[in-house]
C-alpha cells in the first residue's frame, strides 16, 4: 500500500523526468520499491539507459535488475519484442536462472501461448510447489482465458495451502459472484471476516449476497451486516443505508400473514433512522437528486 508520502514524492520525480530535469534511475529505483505499475514511463525511461552503453555499465549488477524491470514494463505494453531481447540477456547471463524462467513465461502468456506457459508454469513449480506467484499467474491465465471454472478450481488449491491470503479469498468470492453461485462467494466472505473483522468491506460484500440469496433468515442477517458496515464506517457508508432499507421492504413482505410474536419488531425504527441518513446525506452532498430519493423511499414504504 502506496502512502501519499510517497505517492507525492513518486509523482514529483516523475514530473521531474519528463521535464528532463534528470533523476531517471532514481525514478526507475522508487517505482520497484512502491511495486507500482507505471509500464510506459519505465519502459521509456528504462530503454534510454540500457540502449546507452556508458549508462549501463554504470549501474553495475543493477543492471541486470533494470532489464527485468524494462522486461515486465514492455509486456505490459506489449512490446513484446523489447521484453524478448531484454529475456534473451538475462537467459545468457543466468542461464539456470527460476527468475529468468518466470520471465519466459510471462512472455509465453503475453503471446497468448496458453499451453506453453501452463507446461512452463508447472514445471518452475515442481521445483517450488509453495512459489504463490506462479500459483497466481496460472489463476490470471484462466480468467484471460474466459474459463472461471478453472480459475476457481487453481484457488481452491492455492487456499489449501496459503488460507491466510485475503486476496486470493476475495477474488475467489468475486468469481463465485459473476457466476450466480452465492452460498459460496458467501462462504469466502465468512472466512474473509474471521481473519479482518474490523474491514467494512468485506460486512458489506458479505450483506449484500445475503440479501441476493433472499429469505428470511438471510435477510435478517444481511440487514445486520449492512448495520455493522454503517458501525464500522462511523455512517458513512450510503451503499449501506440503502441496504438496510431495501432489507426492511423484504423482511416486511416476507412477514406478512406471520404471527406478531414472529415479527420483526426492530425493523421499523431501523429503517426509519437508515431514510433519515439518507436524506441528510443527499441534502449536504446532492441536492437535486433528493427528490428521486424520496421517490425511491415511497416506492419501498419508507417515506
Amino acid at each position: 500500500m502506496v502512502t501519499k508520502t510517497e505517492e507525492t514524492e513518486l509523482n514529483q520525480l516523475e514530473n521531474q523526468v519528463e521535464n528532463g530535469g534528470g533523476g531517471v534511475w532514481e525514478y526507475l529505483c522508487l517505482v520497484r520499491k512502491l511495486k507500482v505499475r507505471r509500464s510506459e514511463l519505465v519502459l521509456k525511461h528504462g530503454l534510454s539507459i540500457l540502449n546507452d552503453p556508458g549508462k549501463r555499465s554504470a549501474l553495475g549488477p543493477d543492471e541486470w535488475t533494470l532489464y527485468e524491470q524494462v522486461a515486465i514494463a514492455a509486456m505490459d505494453c506489449q512490446s513484446l519484442a523489447v521484453a524478448q531481447n531484454c529475456i534473451k540477456v538475462l537467459q545468457k547471463k543466468f542461464p539456470e536462472s527460476k527468475r529468468v524462467g518466470k520471465l519466459e513465461a510471462l512472455l509465453l502468456e503475453a503471446k497468448g501461448m496458453w499451453e506453453e506457459a501452463e507446461k512452463a508454469y508447472s514445471i518452475l513449480l515442481e521445483d517450488n510447489p509453495l512459489d504463490q506467484v506462479i500459483h497466481k499467474r496460472k489463476v490470471a491465465m484462466a480468467k484471460a482465458q474466459g474459463k472461471p471454472s478453472l480459475a476457481i478450481e487453481h484457488l481452491n488449491k492455492y487456499l489449501e495451502v496459503f488460507m491466510a491470503d485475503h486476496d486470493a479469498w476475495r477474488e475467489l468470492a468475486e468469481i463465485y459472484v459473476s457466476l450466480q453461485m452465492y452460498k459460496q462467494a458467501a462462504f469466502c466472505y465468512e472466512e474473509l471476516i474471521l481473519s479482518q473483522p474490523t474491514l467494512p468491506l468485506y460486512h458489506l460484500a458479505y450483506a449484500e449476497v445475503l440479501y441476493t440469496i433472499g429469505g428470511h433468515e438471510n435477510l435478517i442477517a444481511a440487514r445486520k451486516y449492512y448495520a455493522s458496515t454503517i458501525d464500522l464506517t462511523g455512517g458513512k457508508s450510503t451503499r449501506a443505508l440503502f441496504g438496510i432499507c431495501l432489507c426492511g421492504s423484504a423482511i416486511a413482505q416476507l412477514s406478512k400473514g406471520r404471527n406478531k410474536e414472529d415479527k420483526d419488531m426492530a425493523a421499523p425504527e431501523l429503517q426509519s433512522l437508515a431514510a433519515t441518513a439518507l436524506e441528510k446525506e443527499y441534502k449536504q452532498k446532492a441536492p437535486a437528486k433528493l427528490n428521486l430519493l424520496s421517490s425511491a423511499l415511497r416506492s419501498l414504504k419508507l417515506s
